[in-house]
């Protein structure tokens, strides 16, 4: 893995280099393709820096794992839901964009509009690394669909991320703190739908956390999978202690809740995402819905290893 970075950066090097040699060739003489050619290479050459400082900043400690992905709509009904699936679509084709493979666990869909839940194990080299920042709450304003009188709507859908942990990371979960429920697979029916009462929830009891499979054809392969999802929660919300404790070092006090949005989509009166972490925006909402959501993940990555470092900082002084 080291000698891999050092190769990549090495070849950086070499293409500045190139770069540089045919820069001066242009100042010395005018040379249409070759102008083109260097423009091009620059561009290419940038686009390759940008990724590999982004993924010199997935140094956690699963960053380089699958991620399980949760996307569940807030109170607000249709119009929550088809957020959510907006949402869940989004995601969808970012993932598709960026190389990674998809398999939806869990679905359900709303028989009217958008979706209840969904949970999705996105897998692939640093698939948590990079989803991780998309962890929170997502606010859309736009002309409700459902509202016959045509009013402006604000929907919430909260994004869980955690990573597909190996089996061999131990986590104190006991038989009696689990109730197991089974129910029937949801979908329209078919060949590939499970038409016995296959499909897994599991409740762990001391945290309220609810996790569900139904995509495996066996209750045990479903079981299985549902204690995966299980896993990387408990992990996340540990995670999510240990920073609210770091908050409270520093006396920092963030709000939980719907009003503690990380990024909002606004469709009416004007169109605009703005991240509210890193105050990055851009009115290309269209572009982001389809999966365009990279810039937003490498500011979050950088804007958190900053934090990140002024916290380690703090505790030092302390």
């Amino acid at each position: 893995m080291i000698q891999q970075k050092r190769d990549t950066w090495t070849e950086v090097e070499r293409e500045i280099e190139e770069l540089d040699l045919l820069g001066e060739m242009l100042s010395e003489t005018a040379d249409e393709d070759l102008e083109k050619e260097f423009y091009r290479r620059s561009e290419l050459l940038e686009k390759n820096i940008d990724n590999q400082q982004t993924l010199a900043l997935l140094d956690g400690e699963y960053d380089q794992s699958n991620a399980i992905l949760g996307i569940h709509p807030g109170a607000g009904g249709h119009d929550s839901q088809d957020w959510a699936e907006m949402l869940f679509r989004m995601y969808l084709r970012w993932a598709e964009q960026a190389g990674f493979s998809t398999r939806v666990l869990d679905l359900i869909e709303d028989e009217e509009a958008g979706i209840k839940t969904a949970t999705v194990l996105v897998s692939g080299e640093n698939a948590y690394g990079y989803l991780q920042c998309e962890r929170g709450v997502h606010r859309l304003v736009r002309i409700s669909p459902f509202d016959t009188a045509k009013r402006r709507h604000t929907s919430f859908a909260s994004v869980n991320v955690s990573p597909e942990l190996p089996e061999d990371v131990e986590l104190d979960i006991g038989p009696e703190d689990l109730r197991v429920d089974t129910f029937r697979s949801g979908g329209a029916g078919g060949q590939h739908v499970n038409m016995t009462d296959s499909a897994v929830r599991i409740t762990h009891i001391p945290t309220g956390i609810v996790v569900s499979c139904q995509d495996e054809r066996s209750q045990h392969m479903n079981r299985h999978v549902a204690m995966k999802i299980l896993r990387g929660r408990l992990y996340e919300k540990m995670l999510q202690e240990r920073q609210e404790e770091l908050d409270s070092i520093q006396g920092e006090k963030k709000e939980i809740g719907w009003g503690s949005q990380i990024r909002s989509y606004v469709l009416h009166p004007y169109t605009m995402v703005k991240d509210h972490r890193t105050n990055m925006e851009t009115g290309n909402v269209q572009a982001v819905l389809d999966g365009g959501i990279g810039n937003f993940m490498q500011a979050a990555l950088r804007s958190r290893k900053v934090t990140g470092r002024s916290a380690k900082n703090g505790e030092a002084r302390k």
